[in-house]
């Protein structure tokens, strides 16, 4: 006999017994310890029905399922349902016969005693649980956790789950002053935030864990610096949604990240309007290997496509990404493709073969120094090899086409930014055949990209620093991959046609004062342990980003952190104007030379959205 059958059966041999007994009691109650003695008779006849019909009942609200080493609320009242239900027939059956006189009363006392019985046995499983895994020394680390709401509950009951991971809870600090003095799962809240000093040094506090998921990013900052000032190295507890979004361990605490304390609040989109134009398709990620490509696929992957593929030159990333991708969702079919969006033949080839309903187009290459030294290469990739995918994407008819794109092509100074501001222009003037919706997705820099600013700097601080700053008034829009792909796939919902979509991403952020938080962070005093240096503007770089030229509106839309930059939709042959160019420069160009023509094509379009709006008597 498997442990699960007899578990089940332990249960039920448990219920049976407080069923009797619980007849009886409710006999002795009612008729104050002297029942008459035909009335036990009648019980014990009347068991025979009892019985099955109670079973039933406890199987069907599952009260034979359940793991009741982790029962909760709910639980209860499921099992205060189930019991009710039962007891509710058996009335319903005496008081249809009431020829059999056995007092109605008797039920109702039944129900409060089948009820603490019922969940007795079971929740008494939890309480040896507890009690077996409660450990029988303190942990080294002596912790304190900010937050007692939901996440600072959890998190102490998981601590005390597993002593393994070496925490001795001291106590609890919470802003919420009707807390004070209380206990939180069986530990003291010990008072304010503002205690935090006091009790760290009284306490001989080593740890200390910041259990507020939904706590603003200033909030967060604000206690992890105090931590460091007290040489503690604060940690946090990421929200339910991000530990399903990185598949984290549910117990798991992790260091204060540079993204916890970003001066922004967390996008949300609207995840009914994505799935009904992934679920069941066949989508394409381009650049599937890389930072944004990758966490696009994972992300799609949620939304119950029919088929994914994952298309790249790298060998090794998209072989990663597969094999990530097939372990997480084992019924998904997905299909790695190795290819080079400026083979034209090939990119064509597999829009034939597998014919997808949706391609987000991610491959570029976005490094601004290296491109300003290869601006043919910018072209030929950016311009021309989203050329390539898009014209593939009409002929084989696909739904959707998202071109994901950079802030850096609004009004660009180098080589990078005017090649995906190209890619923007073209992608504007396909969408005049109608068979495929064209949109591009315009934000800015995102935190943890390979080659991006935090792995630089994180590199630059493990070795002792010195961290390089381009200038120390450099600002930079941020935000998280995540958010970035988030909204990258939630415009391939809104889009109509033609559209480029903006993030309010807030206030730009100064690189400097990046800088010095992650240097904070990681446990080193800015300018003393580790140095920081000025390098100077590099070539193709601007001190401040934009999000959007002069020349274009910002029209919010259904999420109120997504705008529509409406821009300079391009003529029926513009975007082969711009082909024709890039392919002829492509040979052989200048940065300078592809700055002027970028510049040149905005200012054509412009002459012409003047021209129209003369001939049309429209005001501009």
């Amino acid at each position: 006999m498997s442990v699960q059958i007899r578990y089940k059966l332990l249960l039920a041999l448990s219920d049976i017994v407080s069923l009797t007994v619980s007849g009886f009691i409710g006999l002795f109650l009612r008729f104050e310890g002297s029942p008459p003695s035909n009335f036990f008779g009648i019980w014990a006849n009347y068991l025979v029905i009892v019985i099955p019909v109670y079973l039933s009942v406890y199987y069907y609200f599952g009260l034979y399922s359940r793991i009741w080493r982790y029962a909760s609320v709910r639980e209860l009242l499921s099992i205060v349902g189930a019991v009710g239900l039962a007891t509710t027939s058996l009335f319903v059956v005496f008081y249809v016969n009431p020829a059999m006189g056995f007092p109605r009363s008797v039920f109702v006392m039944q129900w409060f005693i089948n009820v603490a019985a019922v969940g007795g046995a079971r929740f008494s499983i939890r309480v040896l649980d507890n009690m077996k895994r409660r450990p029988s020394a303190a942990g080294s680390n002596r912790a304190i956790i900010i937050g007692a709401g939901d996440a600072g509950r959890s998190l102490v009951e998981e601590i005390t789950k597993h002593p393994a991971l070496g925490y001795h809870i001291i106590g609890i600090l919470d802003d919420d002053a009707a807390k004070s003095g209380l206990q939180l799962a069986g530990i003291r809240i010990l008072g304010p935030n503002s205690l935090l000093e006091e009790v760290v040094q009284a306490q001989s506090i080593t740890q200390v864990i910041i259990a507020m998921p939904s706590a603003p990013a200033s909030l967060i900052k604000e206690l992890a610096l105090r931590c460091r000032k007290l040489n503690i190295r604060a940690k946090t507890v990421p929200g339910l949604h991000s530990l399903l979004r990185d598949r984290a361990q549910m117990h798991g605490v992790r260091d204060v990240q540079i993204e916890d304390i970003l001066p922004r609040p967390e996008v949300k989109i609207d995840c009914e309007s994505i799935a009904g134009y992934l679920r069941e398709k066949t989508v394409l990620v381009t650049g599937a290997g890389g930072s944004i490509g990758s966490e696009l696929a994972r992300q799609v992957a949620n939304f119950g496509p029919k088929h994914m593929l994952l298309l790249g030159r790298g060998e090794n990333s998209i072989f990663e990404i597969h094999r990530e991708l097939v372990q997480a969702f084992p019924g998904l079919h997905i299909t790695p493709v190795i290819a080079d969006i400026q083979d034209a033949h090939r990119i064509d080839m597999v829009l034939a073969e597998h014919a997808p309903h949706v391609v987000f187009h991610a491959a570029a290459y976005k490094h601004v120094p290296l491109m300003e030294a290869n601006p043919t290469e910018a072209l030929k990739n950016n311009v021309l090899g989203t050329r390539n995918v898009a014209l593939a994407a009409m002929r084989h008819h696909v739904e959707r086409f998202v071109l994901v794109s950079t802030d850096k092509a609004v009004n660009p100074s180098g080589a990078m930014g005017a090649s995906k501001r190209l890619a923007e222009l073209l992608v504007q003037g396909l969408n005049r055949n109608r068979s495929t919706v064209f949109v591009s997705v315009r934000f800015g820099n995102v935190l943890g990209s390979r080659g991006s600013v935090i792995p630089i700097f994180k590199e630059q601080i493990a070795a002792g620093g010195p961290v390089t700053v381009t200038h120390p008034d450099m600002t930079r829009y941020f935000m998280t991959i995540p958010e970035a792909v988030r909204l990258v796939i939630q415009a391939g919902a809104l889009g109509e046609g033609g559209e480029v979509f903006v993030l309010d991403m807030g206030q730009p952020v100064r690189v400097l004062d990046l800088a010095v938080d992650l240097i904070t962070l990681s446990g080193y005093k800015p300018y003393q342990d580790i140095p920081i240096v000025f390098s100077g503007l590099r070539p193709g770089e601007k001190l401040s980003e934009e999000l959007h030229t002069n020349t274009e509106d910002l029209s919010p839309t259904q999420n109120k952190h997504i705008y529509v930059a409406t821009s300079l939709r391009s003529t029926p042959d513009a975007w082969q104007h711009v082909v024709s160019v890039a392919e002829e420069m492509s040979r052989g160009c200048t940065t300078a030379e592809l700055l002027e023509f970028t510049r040149g094509v905005g200012s054509q379009f412009l002459d012409e959205v003047a021209a129209t709006r003369t001939a049309l008597q429209v005001e501009p």
